[in-house]
């Protein structure tokens, strides 16, 4: 949909915020906020850029630079330390060939670390779009990854 359309289905209030911003990034095939999206935005709320750009950038769900398809949102939180996320962590950027912060050279998979996905009783944990995983073990991330091939 376009940019505008997406707009129009919002009220012109301020509380519509962050759902606008959700709905224009999910609307971009590389899962990210565009600069003119955020103007965009400011212009449609009447509330300045600066504002929209600070809560774009405050919060780690929103981002202003491609990502993949598939974005893996890595849980770095203590209890996911203690249950051995970094392992997971590590065993994710050699199957996928990445960093943290970086695509995929298929496009398909970005990699984030989270302070915490609220999952603590499935540790280490992991979410790939919308999808948890948990009580994770290295073993487990081939088929993981499977799916989403």
């Amino acid at each position: 949909m376009e940019r505008q359309g997406l707009l129009q289905q919002y009220k012109k209030e301020e509380e519509n915020l962050i759902n606008i911003l959700h709905a224009l990034q999910n609307n971009n095939p590389q899962n990210y906020l565009e600069k003119d999206d955020l103007k965009a935005v400011a212009t449609h709320l009447n509330i300045t850029y600066s504002h929209i750009y600070g809560v774009a950038t405050y919060y780690t769900m929103f981002s202003l630079k491609p990502r993949g398809k598939y974005i893996i949102r890595l849980c770095n939180s203590p209890v996911c330390n203690m249950e051995k996320s970094p392992d997971i962590i590590d065993k994710i950027k050699n199957m996928l060939s990445i960093d943290i912060g970086e695509i995929s050279k298929d496009k398909r998979f970005s990699i984030e670390l989270s302070e915490c996905l609220g999952q603590c009783d499935i540790a280490p944990s992991m979410m790939i779009n919308e999808d948890v995983y948990g009580n994770l073990h290295k073993a487990d991330l081939k088929s993981i990854f499977e799916q989403y091939k």
